[in-house]
């Protein structure tokens, strides 16, 4: 019988280009399956699992995660990717894609046992389930002793990953390859520098925007109805959605074929349901867009979280704060709230939007504030890894730090430190990418106009066709294959530069606040 070349043996002494690749391919498919239940698990289990399934999902992740790390780290996988990197002629732009993506991956999974891997996946499903009940009953006593357990996990395999550098370092850069504190707190030194006298000068200016036109009371089921308008207007494929709901929007990709956005409508806050979907959209947008050859391999999906966060911020914020696009919003938002949206201008909806207000919550704030809710976890995460504080510190430090940086007291742990899902996750580290791209967003914008694009035009119109087509072409087609800097330079010209954010927020917020 002939040898199947998809399972010979990967360590065979004479080089087979042949069995080589027939042998990446099934790797690739193994791991692919993996991550698709990984990834469906993961994301939908919360959202439609009944409560007594935790213990059992917790258990399927753990299993599904070991077998990820060991077919990923096995030895014979090591001698492949070296025999194939030894031969680029044989391989196209993809392949080699495969090759760097795959090896980072594997020395970023090789000095961890695939047991502790599979044990944290255990303690966050737990710790996501207990947070969630947490935060309902305002108990953060209930979730404390499960941080400082994911706090210590994620500091020692840190240390075996990476004992040269600092644990949290490790992290950042696991959510964003190449960035650390050296990269970050230049960044929010920046934007600090910006944010902090901004905000000031616009809670003392005298012409103040009102958002009296967005207030009220708005039906549940119609906001869900609005929601799937907003998804349609952004251009998102239906037939490659589901859509949930859930206490925490979040986005999950599976698959090019199928995404999942899961959100929530307030009854006293349409505009929290208009954003997120906004924001959720342009996570979606990304993992539907990358290109069709590599659904089976390691290059689906977004580059970084940081450029998956500039996507999200770019739809929820350059667009859908934007004063050209406030014209197709109101006329969805007529649509569905006829009564209460009749009379609003389009110039009223976007002053709206953009009333620079600290508040309590990371998700519902504006664009001027929101960097100062990222630069409070920022902080704290630091504290955490560094030793310097434990679980029982963070909401003293939150209300803290929520008072310097943005002049409000946090009544309660359930509008403070329990507000967010991302710590009962284990994804320290994953804050400072919201900032970093918020600030990507706008380079990428300013790209598109200084490439001779009419953005207001084409927002104003509310075929956002030119946009996405765009961003496919320069970002999105290309998942894992580009690193964020390599990506930026290709569509803009250069490397990362904040100076485009600070400008943004100062030339926008002065406007509006007339300063």
């Amino acid at each position: 019988m002939s040898e199947n070349p998809a399972t010979a043996d990967l360590n065979a002494a004479v080089a087979n280009p042949r069995a080589d690749i027939a042998a990446l391919d099934a790797l690739e498919k193994r791991l692919f399956a993996l991550r698709y239940a990984i990834d469906e698990i993961g994301s939908l289990g919360p959202v439609i699992d009944p409560a007594r399934a935790t213990e059992e999902r917790s258990e399927a992740c753990a299993a599904l995660e070991e077998e990820r790390v060991r077919a990923l780290c096995a030895p014979e996988v090591g001698s492949l990717l070296e025999r194939l990197g030894a031969q680029p002629e044989l391989l196209g732009q993809a392949r080699l894609g495969q090759l760097k993506i795959l090896g980072r991956d594997r020395a970023s999974l090789l000095d961890v046992p695939a047991e502790e891997r599979a044990e944290f996946s255990r303690l966050t499903v737990e710790a996501n389930d207990v947070w969630r009940r947490a935060k309902v009953a305002n108990d953060w006593a209930s979730f404390e002793p499960y941080l400082d357990r994911i706090v210590e996990a994620l500091r020692h395999m840190a240390e075996e990953k990476d004992s040269g550098s600092g644990p949290y370092d490790v992290w950042l850069n696991e959510y964003e390859h190449g960035t650390s504190r050296a990269f970050y707190d230049p960044f929010f030194a920046q934007v600090k520098e910006c944010v902090v006298p901004l905000l000031a000068d616009c809670m003392a200016s005298r012409h103040k925007p009102s958002h009296r036109c967005v207030d009220g009371t708005f039906d549940e089921a119609r906001q869900w109805a609005l929601a799937d308008d907003l998804l349609e207007l952004e251009g998102v494929d239906k037939n490659a959605l589901w859509l949930g709901r859930t206490e925490h929007p979040f986005t999950g990709g599976p698959s090019v074929g199928f995404v999942l956005i899961a959100s929530h409508a307030y009854p006293d806050n349409v505009l929290s349901n208009v954003f997120s979907m906004l924001h959720e959209g342009g996570h979606a947008l990304y993992e539907q867009n990358v290109a069709p050859e590599y659904r089976f391999t390691s290059l689906k999906g977004g580059t970084s979280m940081g450029m998956h966060e500039a996507q999200s911020r770019f739809f929820e914020n350059i667009v859908g704060r934007s004063e050209a696009f406030a014209g197709p919003l109101l006329e969805r938002l007529r649509g569905r709230f006829p009564g209460q949206f009749g009379r609003v201008t389009p110039h009223q909806l976007f002053l709206a939007e953009n009333c620079a207000e600290p508040c309590l919550i990371r998700c519902d704030a504006d664009e001027l504030t929101y960097p100062l809710h990222i630069l409070v976890r920022y902080e704290i995460e630091q504290l955490l890894f560094a030793g310097e504080a434990k679980a029982a510190d963070v909401p003293r430090l939150w209300a803290e730090k929520y008072e310097d940086y943005l002049g409000i007291t946090v009544p309660d742990d359930a509008n403070g430190a329990l507000q967010d899902t991302h710590w009962s996750d284990g994804s320290l580290g994953y804050f400072p990418t919201y900032a970093l791209g918020s600030a990507i967003g706008v380079q990428l914008k300013d790209a598109m106009v200084a490439g001779g694009m009419d953005f207001d035009g084409v927002c104003a119109s509310g075929d956002l066709t030119p946009v996405r087509e765009w961003l496919r072409e320069r970002i999105w087609r290309w998942g894992r294959a580009k690193d964020t800097d390599e990506l930026l330079r290709q569509a803009t010209g250069s490397g990362f530069d904040a100076k485009h954010y600070t400008d943004y927020l100062t030339k926008k917020f002065s406007a509006i606040y007339e300063l």
